[in-house]
């Protein structure tokens, strides 16, 4: 089992300030493996601004880190949940959407729009070379 966490692609460092929140371990469910909880600190939310080009006030900065602090919280009350034993579902609701069948609705117009185009041949459009 193979457990990734989107946190450490925020932060590229040499040395991590914090200890990995997850082990290669067998089956042990990932609610296990994860930390209890991840704060970042103002200095990380400079780097990640700086990263991605934002500029941003110390003011700012904080309120950024108080409410990524926030988020990291509900991720985690998220992961604590056990779900083993649990389809993953593609909908909130078990149902299918209904197809209708694979049939020719229209008339075939092409008797009729093939003299208006300018170029043509054998029944295709021919258009000018765009990329080279």
């Amino acid at each position: 089992m193979i457990l990734y966490d989107a946190r450490f692609a925020l932060i590229k460092r040499e040395k991590w300030p914090f200890s990995p929140p997850f082990k290669s371990t067998g089956d042990c469910p990932p609610s296990a493996l994860l930390r209890p909880s991840m704060t970042l600190s103002l200095q990380d939310i400079e780097r990640i601004a700086h990263l991605a080009r934002i500029e941003i006030s110390a003011g700012e900065a904080a309120d950024v880190r108080v409410k990524l602090d926030a988020i990291f919280a509900m991720i985690n009350e998220l992961n604590a949940v056990d779900t083993t034993g649990i389809v993953p579902m593609s909908h909130a609701q078990d149902m299918t959407m209904p197809l209708r069948d694979d049939a020719v609705t229209e008339p075939d117009m092409r008797a009729r729009y093939q003299p208006l185009a300018p170029l043509t041949e054998d029944g295709l459009y021919l258009v000018p070379r765009v990329v080279e």
